[in-house]
């Protein structure tokens, strides 16, 4: 149990710094589109980036200006890694990504798609045959993902799919706090994660029954709130508890694949959370998109030599 002064300064900060501005969007009215068509321009920026594809490791070091359209900015921020990553792509693939507001590309202030976005416009700028189709929608917990798998448009496409990436579960954790945040202790979290892996089973399940052929991705969480409250351990430990979880259940599946994103985020010298302080950037969204594209290979092919989450 979590009952210290530890546990006051979890409530204290996350109410103000984080729920707060959490709740807001969370319950702000979706995008009534299920499919989201991204396409937008980025600010100035400078970021250095490395990239380590199977053949060699690789600097991307570019300033992108505000005069290029989007596509073209994605060209060049990617341009080093392209011969590598995608060589492995087969003709007229299709990827689906399904999930919550990371798949749908909140925060993103280009309002380009969030990593969804980055690598759709990637795969054109390079003129290559893969389709993406974006099935995120805000504040989408693991329940609600499972039943809007019952969707008549989810599931044509998904019985269509090579890929299949996937985010969720971060509301799962919002939801748990939202309702226990004066009595703040690890005990709940547990038994969620536990509920949360009985969903995640049943939403695997569901996609291969719909498509036995598909190779699944999913995307692992990172800590949002490690900017301002490093030193509360707790929910770091709760983050890592619930990726191993999600990692560990994937390697159950031959063709489910976990991708890490936590040491995307982790003492960055990049600005990589939107204003709201949960949600990535789009510095944030480059980082995610290009550690897919590390992952993005057949499933037989050794992945690319990241951090473990633990």
């Amino acid at each position: 149990m979590m009952r210290s002064k530890k546990t006051i300064l979890i409530i204290s900060s996350l109410l103000f710094a984080g729920i707060l501005q959490f709740l807001y969007l969370s319950d702000r009215k979706p995008a009534n589109l299920e499919s989201v068509q991204t396409v937008s321009s980025v600010k100035d920026e400078q970021i250095e980036i490395k990239v380590r594809t199977a053949e060699e490791e690789v600097r991307i070091d570019q300033v992108i200006h505000t005069d290029k359209p989007i596509a073209e900015e994605i060209k060049a921020k990617v341009r080093e890694i392209v011969e590598g990553a995608f060589n492995f792509f087969k003709k007229d693939q299709k990827i689906v990504s399904i999930g919550d507001s990371l798949t749908e590309g909140v925060g993103d202030e280009t309002e380009s798609g969030g990593y969804v976005g980055i690598l759709n416009h990637t795969f054109e700028a390079n003129s290559l045959n893969i389709s993406v189709e974006n099935f995120g929608k805000r504040g989408n917990r693991s329940d609600q993902l499972l039943k809007r798998l019952e969707k008549e448009e989810i599931v044509a496409s998904i019985k269509e799919a090579d890929t299949v990436l996937i985010t969720i579960g971060a509301n799962d954790i919002m939801n748990v706090l939202k309702k226990n945040f004066t009595n703040l202790t690890m005990e709940p979290f547990q038994r969620e994660r536990m509920e949360y892996i009985e969903r995640l089973t049943a939403i695997f399940d569901k996609i291969n029954e719909l498509n036995p052929d598909v190779q699944i991705y999913l995307i692992g969480f990172y800590n949002p709130f490690e900017r301002y409250f490093a030193d509360i351990k707790e929910f770091d430990q709760i983050i890592d508890n619930w990726n191993e979880a999600g990692k560990t259940l994937s390697e159950e599946y031959e063709n489910v694949r976990y991708i890490p994103t936590k040491d995307l985020f982790t003492n960055s010298t990049i600005d990589l959370l939107a204003e709201d302080e949960f949600h990535p950037n789009t510095n944030g969204y480059k980082l995610m998109a290009q550690r897919v594209l590390e992952y993005l290979k057949e499933p037989n092919e050794t992945a690319v030599n990241t951090a473990v989450e633990s």
